[in-house]
């Protein structure tokens, strides 16, 4: 009798998921003190231009390594013109601007805030995302605890109005661009990442124009800080984007979204031990109630099946170009969404493509993630 014996091919396994996961929270965590530090050498509008040049120059590469291109036609960019400044150069130079006078723990909070913003637009934007009393009421309480935030019983004594009214118009850009992004580039046929590298692209061309017409060319190029950008665009906007949609691929958007409620305790914890910055009792407080009024308004009703949950839009996806990144825009199709009301979906992409979004051109209702 002849034994066959048969052995399995080994493949190189990836990082465990909670891995990914607990680096993608630590790098968009800490991007809020590395806008503080990189602020301190260079001016806020050459901190963004910085970031968005690094950023773009990994997401080069990975196009490069999966021989993606560029997106083709004129009205595809012009409508990624429209994203990138919603999505990266408007909200990144107002976080940059933000933070000259209010701590990056603030900026961080402030940047939680995004989901209820989304969920306000949704409202008056989305005619097909209802919304439940739950999430109605998760809008309340996440506003409340902005204001516990802010410390309004105490007339925001103490408090630079102009910094924080930054941050907080930064937090609304990113779901205001989600969703321009969602009626115009939702189902173009180009993969995420190359509509991704495309953005970021667009965006740096945005700032390169922009920054010479109000700063000065440096006359010297401290380390520290220069270090800081970098960190920040190729980390904070480049390697994270990547990490976050293979995370969302593997685990799917619940899980990849909870990222978000990490943000601002690490952004927090790290502006206090590493920058010395002062904390009052208000400032957790005021962030453990606006992350549970944002966990409140992504509640979504139980009745549904494994492929609703999963469906992630390939064009909302490009939100997450930096979007504290973010810098992400994970979504889910509410079970109330009829067939009439989704965008026909795309035919699969070929098997030899591993890296396309499983379901690049479905849409459903923005689930904003903020990500920087």
């Amino acid at each position: 009798m002849t034994t066959v014996t048969t052995s399995r091919a080994r493949t190189p396994r990836a990082l465990d998921w909670r891995l990914r996961f607990a680096v993608l929270s630590l790098i968009w965590g800490f991007s809020f003190l590395l806008i503080k530090v990189g602020t301190d050498g260079y001016a806020p509008f050459q901190v963004t231009l910085g970031r968005l040049f690094f950023g773009t120059a990994v997401l080069a590469a990975a196009m490069a390594v999966k021989r993606e291109r560029l997106p083709r036609g004129a009205r595809t960019w012009g409508h990624l013109f429209v994203a990138a400044l919603l999505l990266n150069a408007l909200p990144f130079s107002l976080f940059a601007y933000s933070e000259l006078t209010i701590p990056s723990t603030l900026a961080g909070i402030c940047n939680a805030t995004s989901p209820l913003w989304g969920m306000a637009l949704s409202l008056v934007a989305l005619s097909e995302d209802r919304p439940s009393r739950v999430r109605v009421a998760g809008l309340g309480i996440g506003f409340l605890g902005v204001l516990t935030v802010l410390g309004a019983w105490q007339g925001f004594d103490g408090l630079d109005a102009r910094g924080t009214a930054m941050a907080l118009l930064a937090s609304l850009s990113y779901p205001i661009g989600w969703i321009y992004v969602r009626r115009t580039l939702a189902g173009t046929g180009h993969s995420h990442l190359s509509l991704t590298g495309a953005q970021l692209l667009v965006a740096t061309v945005q700032l390169a124009f922009v920054t010479p017409l109000f700063t000065t060319f440096p006359t010297r190029f401290p380390l520290a800080p220069l270090l800081a950008v970098a960190a920040l665009g190729a980390l904070g906007t480049g390697l994270a984007v990547l990490i976050q949609y293979g995370l969302v691929a593997e685990v799917g958007p619940t899980t990849g979204q909870m990222v978000t409620y990490f943000i601002p305790v690490i952004a927090t914890a790290a502006g206090v031990t590493l920058l010395g910055e002062t904390l009052t009792w208000s400032t957790p407080v005021g962030a453990a109630i606006v992350l549970a009024g944002a966990a409140l308004t992504q509640a979504r009703p139980r009745r549904r099946g494994r492929e609703d949950r999963a469906r992630v839009t390939e064009a909302e996806q490009v939100g997450a170009a930096g979007t504290e990144p973010t810098e992400a825009t994970v979504v889910e199709t509410p079970s109330t969404t009829t067939p009439k009301d989704r965008t026909p979906q795309a035919p699969p992409a070929p098997p030899c493509n591993q890296n396309q979004n499983p379901n690049p051109s479905a849409t459903a209702s923005p689930r904003p993630l903020s990500k920087l």
